[in-house]
C-alpha cells in the first residue's frame, strides 16, 4: 500500500481508504449501502490491515450515527494501528442547534463521535458541508480548541466551494487557526468537476483530496452495460436521484472505455476506474466501501499496478465533459492558466 502526504500537512494516509458508510444499515437510505454488524466489521477491518489500508471514514449522520458504534467494535484493541476520519455538520437530531458548525453544535458532535468510535481522539475531522449561518471565524476557532484539547489532529472539509475554502484558510492565516489540510469531495470519472476549480485550489493552497464515490455512485461497478437493467443488488434502485446525475449517454462511452482498457489489462471495470484517480493531481486517498469480502478485495485489487499513458488518454478523452463558465475561458488562456499536474 502506497502511503501518501494528507495535503501540505506532515501526516500520511493510504492511497485506498475504507469508507464505513456500509456499516449499521439504520433507515432506507443507508440500508441501500450496506447493513455489516460488529462481526462483519471486524472481518472488514482484518482485511483492509494485512493489505496496508489503515484508514477510516465515517460520519456522524451515517445510519444515525450506527456507522460509527459498528466501526469503533471493528477496531477495539487496535487503535493504534488504525487512522479515524469521520464528519460533523448535518442535522443530527432534532434540537434548534442539532445542525452547523457553531460552537455548540461541533463540541456536542465530536463528543458524541468519540463516544461512539471507543476512541479519545479523532485523526481526520472534517464538516460535513459548509454552514453559511456561523461565522467561519467561530468555526475555526472551536476546532482550535479541538485540536489544542488532543481530540482532534487535523482537520478537513467536505462539499465546499473553492470561495468557502478561500474564506476560511484566510481566516486561519489572519488568527493563528489551524489550516483545512484535506478536502473530502466527489470525483470520478463520470464526475470530474472536481478538477475545475477545487484541483487548482488544492495545488496552490496544499488541501489532499480525500475521494468519495470513486465509481460515480455506482455506476462502475462492470454492472451496468446500455439496454440491461440494472442488477438487483444495486443501490440505485433507491439512490439514484439522490446522489450526482450522470446522463445516460455520457455513462455508457466512459463505461465502454473501461471495457476496452479492462480488456488490454485483465483488470476489472471498478479497479480501473480506482486506479485512474490514484494517477491524479491532489489525490490523497480513495475511499471505497464494500458490502462484504469480495467487494473488498476486488477493491483492493486497484493498487500495485499502473495505467498506461495511453490507456490513460484513453479514458481522459471519453470522461471529459464541457466546461462551465468561467473554467472553459480559462482553458484558453493555458499559456498564464496551466492545467494540474
Amino acid at each position: 500500500m502506497d502511503y501518501r502526504r494528507l495535503g501540505a500537512s506532515g501526516f500520511r494516509v493510504p492511497a485506498l481508504s475504507f469508507g464505513a458508510g456500509t456499516f449499521g444499515g439504520k433507515g432506507d437510505f443507508f440500508k441501500a449501502w450496506g447493513s455489516t454488524d460488529a462481526n462483519g466489521a471486524r472481518r472488514l477491518v482484518d482485511i483492509c490491515l494485512d493489505a496496508g489500508l489503515s484508514m477510516f471514514d465515517s460520519a456522524d449522520i451515517y445510519s444515525s450515527g450506527e456507522s460509527e458504534t459498528v466501526l469503533g467494535a471493528g477496531i477495539k484493541g487496535r487503535r493504534n494501528d488504525v487512522i479515524i476520519s469521520t464528519k460533523a455538520t448535518f442535522r443530527s437530531g432534532e434540537a434548534p442547534n442539532a445542525v452547523g458548525s457553531s460552537r455548540h453544535h461541533l463540541i456536542e458532535a465530536c463528543e458524541a463521535s468519540l463516544k461512539r468510535l471507543g476512541t479519545d481522539y479523532i485523526d481526520l475531522f472534517q464538516l460535513h458541508g459548509f454552514d453559511a449561518m456561523t461565522p467561519v471565524e467561530e468555526t475555526l476557532e472551536t476546532l482550535d480548541t479541538l485540536v489544542r484539547a488532543g481530540k482532534v489532529r487535523y482537520i478537513g472539509v467536505s462539499n465546499f466551494s473553492g470561495w468557502h475554502i478561500m474564506k476560511s484558510l484566510a481566516a486561519s492565516e489572519r488568527y493563528g487557526y489551524p489550516r483545512y489540510v484535506a478536502n473530502q469531495t466527489y470525483y470520478s470519472l463520470v464526475g470530474r468537476d472536481y478538477e475545475w476549480e477545487l484541483m487548482p485550489l488544492g495545488l496552490d493552497q496544499g488541501l489532499g483530496a480525500v475521494v468519495w464515490s470513486p465509481l460515480g455512485w455506482g455506476r462502475l461497478t462492470g454492472k451496468i452495460r446500455r439496454g440491461q437493467p440494472l442488477p438487483a443488488t444495486s443501490r440505485l434502485h433507491t439512490t439514484a436521484d439522490l446522489g450526482p446525475q450522470v446522463p445516460e449517454d455520457h455513462l455508457y462511452k466512459v463505461v465502454a472505455a473501461l471495457d476496452a482498457v479492462a480488456a488490454q489489462t485483465g483488470k476489472s471495470v471498478p479497479q480501473i476506474a480506482l486506479n485512474w484517480l490514484l494517477r491524479r493531481p491532489t489525490v490523497s486517498t480513495v475511499i471505497v466501501g464494500a458490502r462484504d469480502e469480495t467487494q473488498l478485495r476486488e477493491n483492493l485489487g486497484a493498487i500495485g499496478w499502473s495505467l498506461t499513458a495511453e490507456q490513460i488518454a484513453l479514458l481522459d478523452a471519453a470522461s471529459e465533459r464541457p466546461l462551465a463558465y468561467p473554467y472553459w475561458h480559462q482553458r484558453d488562456f493555458e499559456e498564464r492558466n496551466p492545467r494540474p499536474v
